[in-house]
């Protein structure tokens, strides 16, 4: 699952209207016009493959493939739409360190800052993989919700972000 699928469920799943996503990208540093924006939310090349190759090239000039730092920026900047703009203690920096280090790390930042956002508990996310047929445990999902390099910390499989993300949809769109 790439960045821009990530955006595209979690765009369906809470019901987010094009202005709003624009404000959360504004909100977490990163600039997009409308047009960009649906460009960024249209299906990439792989996502395409059964479809006739004229169409693939034509939806492929059009696509803008979602970067870590783009998707991070989003979900930054959902977490201050949602909850509103934080105050910086003192000697904290302006900036928070990147949390998606790679590839493999995103799920799991996806998880944590829609926690965030949403201000979900451990129980709420527990019924959301309810929702969505999955049965996760406490301990399953703490170490989902570890730092990288912990020695508990387990990544936050494809499926289970899927599964994550259906089960979001059922709880917001019913």
């Amino acid at each position: 699952m790439d960045n821009n699928d990530i955006l595209i469920r979690l765009r369906y799943a809470l019901d987010i209207k094009d202005s709003d996503m624009i404000e959360m990208f504004k909100l977490g540093g990163v600039e997009v016009t409308k047009e960009e924006l649906l460009k960024i939310l249209t299906k990439s090349e792989e996502d395409l493959d059964g479809e006739e190759d004229y169409e693939v090239e034509a939806k492929n000039e059009e696509h803008i493939k979602c970067t870590n730092s783009m998707l991070e920026s989003f979900l930054n900047g959902m977490i201050t739409f949602k909850r509103g703009a934080q105050e910086p203690k003192p000697g904290q920096p302006s900036k928070p360190d990147r949390s998606i280090k790679n590839h493999s790390s995103v799920n799991n930042v996806m998880l944590k800052k829609v926690k965030i956002a949403l201000s979900l508990t451990t129980e709420d996310i527990i019924d959301i993989f309810e929702d969505a047929g999955v049965t996760i445990t406490k301990g399953e999902l703490s170490a989902f919700l570890r730092k990288e390099g912990h020695k508990n910390y387990k990544e936050f499989g494809d499926q289970f972000a899927r599964n994550f993300l259906r089960g979001l949809t059922i709880k917001y769109r019913g």
